[in-house]
């Protein structure tokens, strides 16, 4: 209400202002000359002014006119107006219906119809983002490589749809087992988007399998930041690929670089067997001896293997048989109850020709844990003991048919492995590894022929001393 009453002033004391004005050029008398082409006119002062007003209205109507006449030469040249607008979306939505069918055939699995719509996008959309991904699919779907190389390389140059284009890209290289451009494309995808799960995935696993540790170490690094991996397998995967980083350099000479990274896989996962046996390795090379053990205890107390008993034993390789027995006895003493321990045990007392000992070290494991080393370990305590021949052998015909106990089995594809790996060259399942035994019926073949020269030197072997290792080795 109050703006309303200030407008009504301000209109009066306009009209004021204009009479006041009227009224004093009036009195004020005078006239107003104009020339113009050769001649003069004069006028009164108020028709002056009138025609002032006149002539400012006309140039405001002559510029409205201006206005309005290109407007019409706009509308008839092509500029967007109410009607070009009509037929724009007309077809956006023509085009965009054509996606949403072409999409639906892609789920549908139906690429023919796909590529069909997703042409007929293209001609109706100014939308090469959209349009160019659905072809590039639709392209695959149908089998023709070439047509969706060619949109995944469209995709290549907006900013937008880059990292689509160079996954295409790589897919297809993959497809073709071109693994070196491949992984160069993974690696390009990586960095345009360094969080994205399948890219990582896809290029740990190029990484793994061209055996590039260190760049695959960055990747778990990557999985780890990204939170796509738990913090704990992200530790135990670097481990691994420090250990196998190691095992190359060493394989290679560079022995100081190996030594370290040998140390760092180690530091990483304590209780990873193959990690504690190269560390101690190095430490014994370096004439830390405390610390090799120190290393091989800690890893023992986590999962007893033969391969770390056989580290233990090359702390010492000259020590006698009763000296070997005392130093492992602070070995012997972690994870007292475990097979691992109770054989091993017996082993060295069968070195130290303690054939009581070793049998009560064994105790009742061939009827817990019949394996062909616990059976094999019985005959050769029997023969010290000074058992018939035919007790022997029936111990060994035991062990004949016995499992061969914990091996390196894959968990993904259950494939028996020799030694440990990094990945398991059966399924590539990566850190896959697993101590433990495998069914009966996988590992009978094996064991039998392993056994046969055990029976024959058993046999074979003069007076009660049994065919007994002089020191721990790893049995696989």
């Amino acid at each position: 209400m109050l703006w309303s009453l200030i407008r009504i002033i301000f209109f009066i004391a306009l009209i004021t202002a204009a009479a006041f004005a009227a009224s004093f050029m009036i009195e004020a008398g005078g006239q107003v000359h104009l020339s113009f082409n050769g001649s003069e006119y004069t006028f009164e002062p108020l028709v002056g002014l009138l025609g002032l007003m006149l002539v400012v209205l006309c140039i405001w109507l002559a510029f409205k006119l201006l206005g309005l006449l290109i407007a019409v030469f706009k509308f008839f040249n092509g500029d967007e107006t109410a009607v070009s607008r009509y037929f724009t979306r007309n077809r956006e939505r023509k085009g965009f219906e054509a996606l949403a069918d072409g999409m639906v055939a892609l789920a549908a699995g139906e690429g023919r119809i796909a590529t069909q719509k997703a042409s007929k996008a293209e001609r109706y959309l100014d939308r090469p983002e959209l349009t160019h991904l659905i072809n590039a699919q639709a392209a695959e779907m149908s089998g023709d490589t070439k047509k969706a190389l060619k949109y995944y390389k469209n995709l290549l140059e907006n900013d937008r749809t880059r990292f689509v284009g160079v996954q295409g890209i790589m897919k297809q290289k993959l497809a073709e087992g071109d693994t070196d451009t491949a992984l160069k494309l993974a690696e390009k995808a990586f960095a345009l988007r360094p969080a994205h799960d399948a890219t990582l995935n896809t290029l740990f696993s190029l990484q793994t399998d061209k055996q590039e540790w260190s760049g695959a170490r960055k990747t778990i690094e990557a999985k780890v930041k990204a939170n796509t991996l738990p913090r704990d397998v992200g530790r135990r995967r670097d481990a691994v690929l420090s250990l196998a980083d190691a095992r190359r350099l060493l394989e290679a000479g560079e022995i100081p670089s190996g030594k370290e990274a040998a140390l760092q896989a180690n530091a990483l996962s304590p209780d990873l067997v193959p990690a504690a046996v190269l560390a101690a390795e190095m430490h014994v090379l370096d004439g830390t001896k405390k610390a090799a053990a120190k290393v091989l205890k800690k890893a023992w107390g986590a999962t007893p293997h033969p391969e770390l008993a056989s580290a233990f034993a090359d702390i010492e390789p000259d020590e006698d048989a009763a000296a070997r027995l005392k130093r492992f006895n602070m070995l012997l003493r972690i994870n007292a109850d475990h097979p691992e321990t109770r054989m091993l045990q017996a082993e060295l007392m069968l070195s130290a020709e303690d054939f009581p000992g070793a049998h009560r070290a064994l105790g009742d494991l061939v009827e817990t844990h019949p394996t062909a080393r616990s059976l094999a370990i019985m005959a050769a305590i029997a023969r010290g003991e000074g058992a018939e021949e035919k007790v022997v052998r029936g111990w060994l015909s035991k062990a004949l048919s016995a499992s061969r106990g914990p091996q390196w089995i894959c968990s993904s594809c259950n494939k028996i492995h020799v030694q440990w790996a990094p990945k398991c060259d059966n399924c590539g399942s990566f850190d896959a590894m697993d101590w433990k035994t495998p069914p009966q019926s996988d590992d009978l073949a094996a064991n039998t022929s392993a056994m046969l020269p055990l029976m024959a030197g058993a046999l074979e072997a003069d007076g009660p001393e049994p065919k007994a290792e002089e020191t721990p080795e790893p049995r696989d």
